[in-house]
């Protein structure tokens, strides 16, 4: 008998009665990483060290956190062991592999990158019968430049900017993205300014063991000359209109889309991503090696109809599948 794979705002084990990244509140989840969507108030979780003091300094309140050291396998239920897994995605991410006596192994990747980055753990994927990966990036036109020119070119940009007596503003996420981007500016000597919510969750991070170039927390009255980091803002924002002489730059993956200046309402837009693009999407297949593959997140669809062309038996869960026949599957294979 092979696992059962539900999704239900989340992904649901009925077998084992585990919920992997739940969206909403539910007795026992994993919970891969620490970025909002992938965080509740379960009453158990299962995380990292990492991520566990992420999730306390971003979801206040009261919960049982079994935190488990990477590679360190654990009794989860009384058949099913777990072991995480870094996942390269932020600080702490997760792959989760469970094996179970009956039903075999199982990796669920969370969001997760195979190429290393500035500021993550390198993903160590395993092999597992079934897995069920997130997609976001399933589409051919998601390959990547690589990190160390993206990087260059943002220190470029920057430099321009300030030769051009304007403040570089790079909008990223306040967790993983921004951590990304500060160290990927280690070796460039530029001038550093953190918005009050980076620079706590950067705090947080450094008191894990990272490490980060030096930069201070945002100052109007001094901000002149520096780069500034900061979560995306609307142009209006009280924060931005304290820079009165900026340009905006996007870190994203979504910057290889077309629109993205007008999107984001930026100057620039530079495409540095914390999830795999679609060539390390197929890697991963070929690392794991799974007789069935569920996918989930963004392009899913996409994604799974790609694998079934390349002879993997592939679903994506949630979501109507469309068969090469032009047939309409169930949600669950047979």
């Amino acid at each position: 008998m092979t696992w059962q794979v539900q999704q239900r705002h989340g992904v649901h084990l009925p077998q084992i009665d585990w919920w992997l990244d739940a969206e909403r509140p539910v007795a026992r989840s994993l919970v891969s990483h620490a970025h909002f969507d992938h965080m509740a108030r379960h009453g158990e979780i299962v995380c990292t060290p990492r991520t566990g003091r992420l999730f306390r300094a971003r979801l206040a309140g009261k919960r049982t956190l079994h935190q488990l050291p990477f590679g360190h396998a654990e009794a989860l239920t009384s058949d099913c062991a777990i072991t995480l897994l870094p996942a390269g995605h932020i600080p702490g991410s997760a792959m989760c592999l469970l094996e179970h006596q009956t039903h075999g192994r199982l990796l669920y990747t969370g969001d997760f990158k195979l190429t290393p980055g500035f500021a993550s753990e390198v993903c160590q994927p395993v092999p597992a019968g079934v897995l069920i990966m997130e997609s976001t990036f399933g589409r051919p036109q998601y390959r990547f430049p690589t990190r160390e020119q993206v990087r260059d070119d943002i220190v470029a940009w920057c430099r321009a900017t300030l030769a051009a007596g304007a403040n570089p503003v790079l909008f990223g996420y306040s967790l993983g993205k921004s951590q990304e981007v500060l160290c990927g500016l280690a070796d460039a000597g530029l001038p550093l300014m953190l918005h009050s919510e980076v620079h706590r969750l950067t705090r947080v991070c450094a008191s894990l063991g990272m490490a980060f170039p030096a930069y201070a927390e945002f100052d109007a009255r001094s901000h002149a000359g520096h780069v500034i980091l900061c979560p995306p803002l609307p142009r209006e924002s009280g924060f931005l209109r304290r820079i009165p002489a900026r340009r905006t730059a996007m870190v994203t993956g979504w910057a290889l889309d077309p629109g993205t200046l007008y999107r984001y309402q930026c100057d620039a837009a530079f495409p540095l991503s914390d999830h795999a693009g679609f060539d390390e999407l197929l890697h991963l297949v070929e690392l794991v090696k799974p007789q069935i593959v569920y996918t989930v997140h963004g392009f899913a669809q996409d994604f799974a109809r790609t694998l079934r062309e390349r002879g993997v038996e592939a679903w994506a869960l949630g979501r109507e599948n469309q068969l090469d026949l032009g047939l309409v599957k169930s949600n669950t294979p047979p």
